[in-house]
């Protein structure tokens, strides 16, 4: 679990983040939401410590982060896994290459045994045949996988992902939010996801955290979205002609 009390940041003398608190919850995928510009990137780098609140504290499993020693945050960097937007792989490393460079990196298991768990992660993503191709020779899907298999091969409690499904078709999209969650509860890790994508939020929305211009307005789930009363979330969710049908036919079913 990671806690945001009173989270608040500047830059330059402006204010981008006011004051949040939300609760990530362990075992269960939690998207932070919000338009472009909303401060939804800001929350979570401040959440992976790249960035540092002004005021607040972050609290990783009722450790604060403020309060850290130099070695402890050390520690905590080797319990997070990251996937980035762009699937950020090396194009010089084979799809094994790129799963091993983190356990080479910070792993203390023998050569023999990080080899054991690189197969084993890529074949948990669903892999089958592409260790030694590069980035270059699979599709953008599979290169999300890849990243996915980079991003648990040190067994985070934590993992963090960066608009998961960006630049994906919605049937690949689909697939990765689904992968995402399965090995959220399988490994029972915290997993924070930042996206603006609604299929995601409807299809594993567990947590949600609606930011809107710094501030948090709202925090539930995917059942409970649709019968929010914040005036912002609704018109972020109803932004698309596809939501604004499923608007129509909930309040005609209320009416029924």
């Amino acid at each position: 679990m990671i806690e945001a009390k009173n989270v608040s940041k500047w830059f330059d003398g402006q204010r981008v983040l006011y004051d949040i608190s939300a609760t990530l919850e362990t075992g269960k995928t939690n998207l932070i939401i919000g338009q472009s510009g909303s401060g939804k990137t800001v929350f979570m780098k401040c959440l992976i410590g790249l960035l540092h609140p002004e005021e607040g504290e972050i609290i990783y499993d009722g450790r604060s982060f403020s309060e850290m020693s130099s070695d402890e945050k050390k520690k905590l960097h080797t319990e997070i896994g990251m996937l980035f937007q762009g699937s950020a792989l090396f194009d010089n490393e084979t799809v094994l290459g790129n799963v091993m460079f983190p356990l080479k990196m910070f792993s203390p298991l023998s050569a023999a045994e990080q080899l054991e768990r690189a197969h084993f992660c890529i074949q948990r993503v669903g892999l089958v045949n592409a260790d030694n191709k590069y980035p270059s020779e699979i599709s953008g899907g599979m290169q999300k996988r890849v990243a996915i298999a980079r991003a648990i091969a040190l067994n985070p409690r934590y993992l963090f992902c960066d608009e998961p499904n960006s630049g994906l078709d919605p049937k690949t999209s689909i697939l990765i939010d689904e992968l995402l969650s399965d090995i959220t509860h399988e490994y029972n890790m915290t997993t924070i996801i930042n996206t603006h994508d609604m299929n995601s939020v409807l299809g594993i929305g567990e947590n949600i955290v609606f930011i809107n211009k710094g501030h948090c307005d709202w925090i539930g789930n995917d059942k409970s979205i649709f019968k929010s009363k914040s005036q912002s979330l609704n018109d972020f969710v109803f932004a698309s002609k596809l939501f604004q049908e499923v608007k129509l036919f909930l309040e005609r079913d209320a009416e029924s």
